[in-house]
């Protein structure tokens, strides 16, 4: 078989830096209309710099994917494991390598098939978990998974936003305290989910990663050191400031218990909100200033507030970005 045959596993990149990258796609080779060199061209025209290849319980066709990565756009491979009881990805597996999706929630089977993506160095997702179709529903506790897929673009419209994901979002958001208060959480990311033109990299998550290679975008997004944008139009940069250090989404940062100042800056987005949430829920909410977007500032306290995370939102109520959290120490 061609070293060619599939994609490599790195590209040139821009050394460490945020790279954006849809990883739920489906080509020809499931049941997506597009062929994969169509998703990538179409890919790299959304801004995206890598996008992982999720066919529905089938390894990326041999022979496909490996010419249409670049130097500067990552191809990762996965699978999407469409089970009876709901449906996970397993992103960053080995080349030609299938995941078992014959289990559903009462079966106990689930593990065996984690580990199995984990021993690849892979990352296990749980996708659109209420997906409005049978067994779009995820039914499977989320032990064991990494990462919840709480924005997914494949069941709506003019705007890549509608009740289930509103759904899976409130649900992850009221997890995260109990998470953290266990000692770990599970990040979120969003996906396109693309089956039909012009759904790719809407919505995408944004990743910071030392390298843009498999591994380095995989442990950013275990790390939660991601966001979701709507497009690549969309940018946020999210931190929280005490005693003369800064941290960024995903990290932690020690307060010392003074005072804490959270930045919100945002831009592409022409009118809107910005709302900030922490383990007491939706605390503080402000219009973003100016055409083009603005910053908007929050003071708080470890003592009051575990972590916080933003939502940026359009006037209608549907989102255009999100954050993982910061932790406060």
């Amino acid at each position: 078989m061609s070293n060619l045959s599939f994609p490599p596993t790195r590209a040139v990149g821009r050394g460490a830096a945020w790279y954006r990258g849809d990883c739920h796609v489906h080509s020809v080779h499931s049941d997506g209309e597009l062929t994969p060199e169509e998703l990538a061209v179409r890919g790299r025209a959304a801004g995206l710099d890598f996008m992982a290849t999720t066919e529905h319980n089938s390894a990326a066709q041999a022979g496909v994917w490996g010419l249409l990565a670049a130097d500067d756009f990552l191809i990762v491979l996965g699978e999407e494991v469409t089970t009876k009881t709901g449906h996970w990805l397993a992103l960053g597996i080995k080349s030609g390598e299938v995941i078992d999706w014959n289990h559903q929630v009462r079966d106990g089977a689930i593990d065996q098939c984690l580990d199995q993506v984990h021993q690849s160095g892979g990352l296990c997702v749980a996708a659109h978990p209420h997906a409005p179709y049978p067994s779009g529903d995820f039914m499977f506790p989320y032990r064991g998974f990494d990462v919840v897929e709480v924005w997914n673009g494949l069941w709506t419209s003019d705007r890549p936003w509608n009740a289930d994901n509103e759904a899976a979002l409130a649900e992850w958001g009221r997890s995260l305290a109990v998470d953290m208060h266990m000692g770990s959480w599970r990040p979120a990311m969003g996906n396109s989910d693309t089956h039909l033109e012009g759904q790719i990299g809407t919505p995408h998550t944004v990743v910071y990663a030392e390298e843009l290679n498999t591994e380095a975008i995989l442990a950013g997004i275990r790390a939660g050191r991601s966001w979701i944008a709507e497009s690549a139009d969309v940018g946020v940069s999210f931190t929280a400031h005490a005693g003369g250090h800064v941290a960024g989404v995903g990290e932690q940062l020690t307060t010392h218990g003074g005072q804490v100042e959270v930045r919100a800056t945002v831009r592409g987005v022409p009118v809107g909100t910005v709302s900030f949430h922490t383990d007491g829920g939706k605390v503080h909410r402000a219009a973003l200033p100016g055409d083009e977007g603005g910053v908007v500032r929050w003071d708080t306290t470890a003592e009051e507030s575990m972590f916080v995370r933003i939502e940026v939102r359009h006037p209608n109520g549907s989102v255009a970005a999100l954050t993982n959290p910061i932790v406060l120490l």
